[in-house]
């Protein structure tokens, strides 16, 4: 099915929406759900990540490439179709004058020790590794430790790739971590740290059996301040198959502070088979009740790999919503401008985005984007292909392709 949709036709298509009811996730999941009646099966998701490569050539003292994701043809940040304006808050952030330069110029001294040392210490953070790309493979985690900054800016300058080597979650700031510091007496709602991150790549993150704040995030976890993204890629990295409300194969994101949005700009989840990311829910961005403002940005070939939903029906261990963009919460806005959604795939609902306001305040708008061939195994909301929503009123959609 194809629909250029107008918000004339959305308006009318609301009906189906509606019939969803209030549940907390997939139809008939929970006492007065969602009812099938707004929910169509639509196509089958694939389940399977690509086996992972090699990114090109590995920092000193790194974990090995053996088994890594192969990116040296990968696309580059962004959606080249995109053109809609970026607001200045959403801009990358100047790096011209640096708190740290990780590296003397040579590749051998761009280490996963400094790496996840100049993290720790905040500032702004740029790289000297010599002319040519660069993966570092961390032999840690990097975690913002809350008391630095108040602005943490990782600026990789197009050239460096991040890996978690299969093995670990990538990067990660929690304001609500006494190991990372307590700076506030209201840690689930603070303004700082404010962490940016810019032209770079993360490649094999993986947040598989992490429980602190419910897992996800296989790339980067931010819980509290703020997270911007601009001018960066993801490719190859998972966290769990399964769990309901788990997710972010990429990114995960929770309580950031007064409802302020993640930015993503022009960056790129996925790009071409064999890159996706993988994930129980959401293989490019998860989120519990945060908005997110998404600009000519790509996500192609992800998925939400899951299986019973969210709540898990019974004897199931649940997931499987959102290939592209799993969302889940009361109130919060779901912004995309510019975007390019394609080869997304649900085990459930949402091969391209799952959309769930529990209360109904919350607000899908979709402006000038492309989403298609992005398939549903379970359900969604008739009309609006590989999207299942829950909102205040229809998806706002204007300028834009849903097939």
């Amino acid at each position: 099915m194809r629909a250029c949709v107008t918000p004339s036709v959305v308006s009318a298509m609301f009906a189906l929406v509606a019939a969803c009811g209030g549940g907390d996730d997939a139809p008939g999941g929970s006492p007065g759900g969602a009812g099938a009646a707004g929910a169509t099966a639509a196509g089958s998701a694939g389940s399977g990540v690509a086996g992972a490569t090699t990114a090109g050539a590995a920092g000193a003292g790194s974990a090995g490439s053996a088994g890594a994701t192969q990116i040296d043809d990968a696309p580059p940040a962004g959606n080249p179709d995109g053109a809609c304006p970026v607001p200045p808050e959403a801009m990358a952030e100047d790096v011209s004058n640096p708190t740290t330069v990780i590296g003397d110029g040579t590749p051998a001294s761009c280490t996963s020790a400094a790496v996840v040392d100049a993290v720790a210490k905040g500032g702004v953070i740029t790289f000297s590794c010599g002319p040519d790309p660069l993966t570092i493979v961390l032999e840690q985690t990097a975690k913002v430790v809350n008391d630095k900054g108040p602005k943490i800016v990782i600026d990789g300058g197009g050239k460096i790739t991040l890996s978690g080597g299969g093995k670990r979650r990538i990067l990660y700031q929690n304001t609500c971590d006494q190991a990372q510091k307590w700076t506030t007496s209201h840690c689930q709602n603070q303004d700082h740290p404010r962490l940016t991150v810019q032209r770079l790549t993360f490649v094999d993150g993986n947040s598989e059996g992490e429980t602190i704040e419910g897992g996800g995030g296989g790339a980067i976890f931010v819980r509290g301040g703020r997270l911007k993204i601009v001018d960066s890629r993801f490719f190859g990295n998972v966290c769990d198959g399964t769990g309901p409300d788990l997710g972010g194969a990429s990114v995960r994101t929770l309580s950031q502070f007064d409802g302020e949005p993640v930015y993503v700009v022009r960056s790129t989840f996925g790009g071409k088979p064999g890159l996706g990311n993988s994930c129980s829910n959401g293989g490019g961005l998860s989120s519990i009740g945060v908005s997110h403002t998404v600009i000519n940005s790509l996500f192609t070939d992800n998925s939400a790999v899951g299986n019973g939903a969210n709540p898990a029906k019974s004897g199931t261990p649940g997931g499987g919503s959102g290939g592209a963009i799993y969302n889940d919460g009361n109130t919060f806005t779901l912004s995309l401008c510019g975007v390019k959604m394609t080869r997304n795939t649900a085990n459930e609902g949402g091969g391209a985005i799952f959309f769930v306001s529990n209360d109904k305040s919350g607000h899908l708008i979709i402006k000038d984007s492309v989403l298609s061939q992005n398939p549903s195994a379970g359900f969604e909301t008739k009309g609006f292909p590989g999207i299942f929503v829950i909102a205040a009123e229809p998806p706002q959609v204007s300028g834009s392709v849903l097939e």
